[in-house]
């Protein structure tokens, strides 16, 4: 580590700085292109997030994945998400393969200070777990999404906590104390923001300031606009202003902003229908609405204010681009995707080459798959738009250009394949009790039910099980023992007086402990009374910890089962999570 330590100090004395530069990575959560009033938009204002721009460098076009864990991992490694492993958001289609690489590997290797606050959703179990991937410290959750946003269940490296107050402000204030305390070392913070991902929650000054307000800005098909969540997402947008504005302001506290990166962008597009620069798309879609996210990087001891960047960018270049501006050295082996954009950000830079001029973005979620050059997206459907001329994707002009669709066609082709055949099938197993991490989380999202267990809702995070009433119900989770050992074992649940005593057996391979829930809670659903709008994703409730007991895993592969042995009552409790910790 001190070897790689003295190759970045050496990298940045050669570019002219006397101390590697600190980098902090901000990632929002369903915030769209358009919900910057730097963007346009007037129905809102972002003035700390806009400075960035202002002090620092735009991109004209920058990209993203549809979804969110996709993007997450393609910043984390630099690489399509495909080829890391990652196909969906929840059940652990959201994780990483282990043998990937990521920024935040390198960085620490080079000597560097590193933490993450807020969602993570590349993994729970570690090794997948943050911790696991290169942050020293993590303070959030793992999950996709959560039920609530004000003091929820959240966890630290891994051990579960209470949270204190709305989460966003909360994992803010973690990370300036964090920079705080290693301000006289390099270090390196990715605060992955939640929000304005649902439910729709936001502290009370935000959402009085909508509730209300006369709205001028609309979708290029008003009547698709849901009004309470569009006033809401707004809100959630100037309370991470709020923020962005609180930690520039603690980075000039602490003398420290001038050799700091900061970088700003969005996972995917707006997750509803609202103004977004009159482009076609939203979250989950390929087309440029659904990809196209805002991208803002202030550093001023390397890059001029007001910077405007016309090359294309995506999220597969933060790392490349990241570790060259710091002079840090990629430990990883496997070829990236993405390529640096130093050359077009900072003061040293060359401009851009011809290659990046002539590059070609690629988009693909699930089945859609699609291309952008700097003047043409051919979209998942096979339509052709000059984005110079018609940048809402309304005229379809393949057949005037056929040359063009017919080489932008082959290509998407050509990717679309060797992206599918990246993916193959999916059968890791949910990794536990791995001698690297003290805990390991075994939510209800990762589980199967069998019998009348049912789930609290068909998005499985942050979801609890329900209606377990049956001896022959079974909760179970198809695992692999990173190495044997014993293990305290915990259970999250909530139970009615009249169901208490209910006797519950875990077991894997031979071994068992039993308990009784002997503690009757509330169970009562929480959520609704802070949504501004209705959700669709899962309510969530106050969870009681019981102790289970100790019980010693053997190494290896199998079915880890939780079932009841007695119920007195009509249902054994509602079921949210495991917590094993290695004695």
């Amino acid at each position: 580590m001190k070897f790689f330590a003295a190759i970045c100090l050496l990298f940045a004395i050669t570019l002219g700085y006397a101390e590697p530069p600190n980098v902090i990575v901000i990632l929002t959560d369903d915030q769209g292109w358009g919900d910057l009033s730097l963007s346009g938009n007037k129905n809102l204002s972002t003035p700390n997030i806009d400075s960035l721009a202002t002090d620092g460098a735009s991109f004209d076009r920058f990209y993203v994945s549809p979804v969110c864990s996709p993007t997450r991992a393609e910043f984390l490694t630099g690489r399509f998400h495909q080829r890391s492993g990652v196909y969906s958001t929840s059940a652990g289609g959201e994780r990483m393969d282990l043998d990937e690489v990521t920024i935040a590997d390198s960085f620490k290797a080079a000597g560097y200070k590193t933490a993450a606050f807020g969602k993570w959703h590349n993994g729970m179990q570690y090794p997948y777990h943050p911790n696991g991937r290169g942050f020293d410290e993590f303070y959030g959750f793992c999950s996709g999404h959560w039920g609530n946003y004000f003091s929820p269940m959240l966890e630290h490296n891994g051990e579960i906590v209470n949270g204190e107050g709305f989460v966003v402000d909360e994992f803010t204030d973690k990370a300036m104390d964090f920079i705080a305390e290693n301000r006289d070392e390099p270090f390196f913070v990715y605060l992955p923001y939640n929000t304005p991902h649902s439910p729709m929650q936001v502290p009370d000054k935000f959402w009085d300031r909508f509730k209300d307000k006369e709205l001028t800005m609309r979708y290029r098909e008003p009547e698709k606009e849901d009004d309470l969540h569009l006033r809401c997402a707004l809100a959630m947008c100037e309370n991470i202003d709020w923020n962005v504005g609180r930690l520039l302001g603690k980075l000039g506290e602490l003398e420290i902003a001038e050799n700091t990166i900061v970088i700003y962008f969005c996972d995917n597009g707006p997750n509803g229908f609202r103004w977004n620069g009159g482009m076609k798309g939203k979250k989950g879609a390929t087309d440029e609405g659904g990809v196209r996210s805002p991208m803002l990087i202030r550093w001023p001891a390397g890059i001029d204010a007001g910077t405007t960047v016309e090359t294309l960018g995506a999220a597969i270049d933060l790392l490349p681009t990241l570790v060259e501006m710091a002079g840090v050295e990629h430990i990883g082996v496997e070829p990236l995707d993405g390529v640096s954009l130093a050359s077009v950000l900072t003061k040293e830079g060359e401009g851009a080459s011809e290659a990046l001029k002539e590059r070609i973005i690629f988009s693909g979620w699930k089945d859609r798959f699609s291309v952008r050059t700097a003047r043409w997206r051919l979209s998942h459907d096979k339509q052709l738009f000059d984005m110079e001329n018609d940048p809402g994707q309304r005229i379809n002009v393949a057949r005037q250009y056929k040359d063009v669709y017919d080489r932008l066609n082959s290509k998407r082709l050509a990717w679309k394949y060797a992206m599918i055949a990246e993916l193959g099938d999916d059968a890791r197993p949910f990794m536990i009790a791995d001698p690297g991490h003290a805990f390991t989380q075994l939510p209800a999202r990762d589980g199967i039910p069998h019998g009348n267990v049912e789930r609290s809702n068909k998005f499985p995070n942050d979801s609890f099980f329900t209606n377990w009433i049956s001896t022959d119900d079974e909760i179970t989770w198809t695992v692999e023992v990173a190495d044997s050992g014993k293990f305290q074992v915990e259970l999250f649940y909530t139970c009615a007086e009249a169901n208490v005593g209910s006797t519950v057996e875990l077991s894997f391979k031979g071994n068992s402990l039993s308990g009784k829930v002997e503690k009757a809670t509330d169970t009562e659903l929480l959520g609704a009374a802070d949504d501004r709008t209705p959700r669709g994703e899962s309510y969530t409730q106050e969870w009681h910890r019981m102790s289970l007991g100790m019980i010693e895993l053997e190494k290896g592969s199998g079915e880890l089962t939780l079932q009841a042995t007695d119920i007195p009552g009509e249902e054994v409790m509602s079921f949210r999570l495991l917590l094993l910790r290695r004695l």
